[in-house]
């Protein structure tokens, strides 16, 4: 669209529906439904002038400059990839099969795991305990695991007061948001969220759902383990020169990339966009949608053979919720630093007070423009 249709646009896009994170922790606490947060992308093809292709990427090359589908194949003279998140069972073997998600969802992308956790609350006894695993930082979205166990708190409070929600934290301490939700913790779930930091986990014991951490083992009548996070694998697949490369590789497990144009530091016109990108940003929705409006205007300006913009600033807004209707954030503006060539938060920002009601029609309303901007 910002090319004016000077330039041919194609998405690969293997689902037939948009199911939104953002939004999907209310799901567990029966505020919202998964159709509420679903939705199709008919708006974004027609009023975009999008060639739409409803298939898989298995493979790039980034030389020959072609992607590889279930389905055949197409070339490209720049390519974007939002790669996502990939989970890590390295640590927990046991939790890697489907069969085993289906006893021991993640949830931590919204759609059918969503659906089967908040399933298992239903079905749980009044008295039981909902087990919690939080991985250490960086994972996507940083205060959603606090988030969720708040949601799961609100629907105990008001239909199973007597079970308990008991969080395993592998971090040190609550990494987003804190005081705000040590507050909510303390005072609105009293005597139902038990938050133990610093418990990482060594083992889960899956017929029994028992989580081993190096101090406790804690059975669990419904489990919910969130796996460390890498990212996705359309970054892991790529071929420069006939050699196979991970684009991922700080850490191996995130993208280094140029953040003027968001341009992998390792192949030439393969952007990438997201959670994969290693930015110390925090991992979130409104992140992601800004880096992608850099790099389109990025791309833009490079195939009209013109510099990008030197100087790209966006900025960062997150909610959460802890009960159906009250809702915290925390904000930042960030600006490219030419010498650090990174993004850097600017002066400002900050985080809510209190959790308000009129915080989380401002939620509602923010994800509605998100949703907006990514699907019209």
């Amino acid at each position: 669209l910002w090319s004016l249709g000077s330039i041919e646009t194609i998405v690969i896009e293997p689902s037939t529906q948009f199911v939104s994170c953002p939004m999907s922790n209310l799901v567990l606490g029966g505020s919202k439904t998964i159709h509420d947060l679903t939705f199709g992308y008919d708006l974004t093809i027609k009023n975009n002038g999008i060639n739409w292709v409803q298939d898989s990427a298995i493979a790039v090359d980034a030389t020959a400059k072609k992607v590889k589908m279930l389905r055949g194949e197409v070339s490209f003279d720049r390519l974007i990839i939002a790669p996502g998140v990939d989970f890590n069972y390295a640590q927990m073997p046991e939790l890697a099969t489907k069969a085993a998600q289906e006893q021991v969802p993640h949830a931590w992308k919204a759609g059918w795991q969503t659906v089967n956790l908040r399933n298992q609350l239903v079905a749980m006894r009044n008295g039981g305990a909902f087990v919690m695993h939080v991985p250490i930082a960086p994972y996507r979205c940083p205060p959603g695991p606090y988030e969720r166990a708040c949601q799961v708190a609100s629907y105990f409070k008001a239909h199973k007061p007597k079970s308990k929600v008991i969080v395993l934290d592998a971090n040190p301490e609550i990494v987003s948001k804190k005081s705000l939700f040590t507050k909510a913790f303390n005072e609105m779930y009293a005597g139902i969220i038990d938050y133990r930091a610093s418990s990482a986990l060594i083992g889960v014991d899956l017929a029994n759902k028992i989580v081993h951490t190096e101090f406790e083992s804690v059975k669990a009548d419904v489990l919910n383990v969130i796996p460390p996070q890498l990212a996705g694998k359309p970054a892991q697949t790529i071929s420069i020169n006939n050699e196979k490369v991970r684009l991922n590789n700080i850490d191996n497990r995130w993208c280094e990339v140029d953040f003027l144009t968001y341009q992998s530091v390792f192949a030439p016109n393969v952007h990438i966009i997201g959670d994969s990108v290693s930015a110390a940003l925090p991992k979130s929705a409104h992140i992601a949608t800004s880096q992608a409006h850099v790099c389109a205007s990025a791309i833009v300006e490079l195939m009209h053979h013109r510099a990008p913009d030197p100087a790209p600033i966006f900025a960062n807004t997150c909610y959460s919720y802890v009960d159906a209707l009250q809702a915290m954030h925390v904000a930042n503006a960030y600006r490219y630093d030419a010498t650090k060539k990174m993004m850097l938060p600017t002066e400002g920002g900050g985080v809510s007070p209190n959790p308000s009601l009129l915080e989380g029609e401002h939620a509602r309303a923010w994800a509605t423009n998100i949703w907006s901007d990514v699907l019209t």
